[in-house]
């Protein structure tokens, strides 16, 4: 199911057992705070994150009476699959006692998410709900709620440029709009320029990687240009992001796994790290070399004094790019 629907169902009662993903952290981590907060939980909750994953842990947990008769919440953050059989009992026990709840935030792929579906289905006693990334005018209203709580005095506009130079991540907007309330006057899209760091190194590293993985990416050099970004800066992010692709390619046939901090002299994170060992084993050395080859190319190209519409230009050396992959 999607947010409408969620947002139906919880006016009634909690699901029991809920598997949420996607691409809206913020959301996700909504509705994880209604459930805390709904069935005051905080204290009693059993939180399982990433490596801290322990099946026997959670199984127990949720075979226990709460301490003070109240709720068993049981939360589990992972960006891996759990064992379908391993899921399919901890929904069982969370059907079996009227006290217990399940919430499953998933950060792994959406094909791996629709995987875990069958175990979440309606005829387990589960749910399970995609969030999409919100678009402008859904992200402004959000913020709008936020400045009212918070007393900010902001217009549409202005919410609409945070939005923009944030490169449309709504976790990053809110936790912004405390600090731009410290000031307590009317807050502008020029102070937003003034106050907010942009986000637009982090939506080229976003748009290269969409780029490689053959995704749409005319509306991504269009999000990139309104941060400011210019044709030649993009350029040049390109040609360093394909030098970074055959490192990565020279590195993992010699030692057979990724390691940035050996590679590029620095620690990437980890999701980072290993996209770009993703990307340096699919993609074929030749056809980076060519790529290569062509930027400088086109770079040379979009420098002649007669060519006037440099953003059309650019949009047709990228798409020719995607031909070379």
């Amino acid at each position: 199911m999607y947010q409408r629907e969620l947002d139906q169902k919880i006016r009634i009662s909690l699901p029991k057992a809920l598997l949420l993903f996607g691409e809206n952290p913020y959301l996700i981590e909504y509705y994880i705070h209604h459930y805390i907060d709904t069935l005051h939980a905080k204290e009693d909750m059993l939180s399982l994150y990433f490596e801290e994953w322990d099946f026997a842990r959670a199984k127990n947990y949720l075979t226990q009476t709460s301490l003070f008769g109240g709720t068993n919440l049981l939360l589990i953050k992972h960006e891996k699959k759990i064992p379908k059989k391993e899921l399919d009992i901890l929904i069982a026990l969370t059907n079996k006692n009227e006290n217990n709840y399940l919430l499953f935030d998933f950060s792994g792929s959406a094909k791996d998410a629709k995987g875990l579906q069958s175990s979440f289905s309606t005829k387990k006693g589960g749910q399970w709900v995609r969030f999409f990334e919100p678009n402008i005018r859904e992200g402004v209203e959000v913020l709008q709620k936020k400045s009212l709580q918070i007393g900010l005095d902001i217009d549409h506009y202005a919410l609409q440029h945070l939005m923009l130079i944030l490169n449309n991540n709504l976790a990053l907007c809110i936790n912004e709009l405390p600090k731009l309330a410290i000031a307590g006057t009317k807050v502008s899209s020029k102070d937003i320029d003034n106050l907010v760091y942009s986000t637009a190194p982090l939506a080229t590293e976003q748009f290269l990687t969409e780029l490689f993985e053959k995704r749409p990416i005319t509306q991504m050099i269009h999000t990139l240009l309104e941060l400011g970004e210019d044709e030649y800066s993009i350029l040049r992010s390109t040609q360093k992001f394909i030098i970074e692709i055959f490192l990565f390619n020279a590195y993992i046939k010699l030692h057979g796994q990724p390691n940035s901090l050996d590679i590029l002299g620095y620690k990437l994170p980890k999701q980072i790290e290993e996209t770009k060992a993703r990307l340096a084993i699919k993609i074929k050395p030749a056809s980076l070399l060519a790529i290569l080859e062509y930027l400088l190319e086109s770079e040379l190209e979009l420098k002649q004094p007669h060519k006037n519409n440099k953003e059309t230009l650019l949009y047709g050396i990228f798409i020719k790019i995607q031909h070379y992959l």
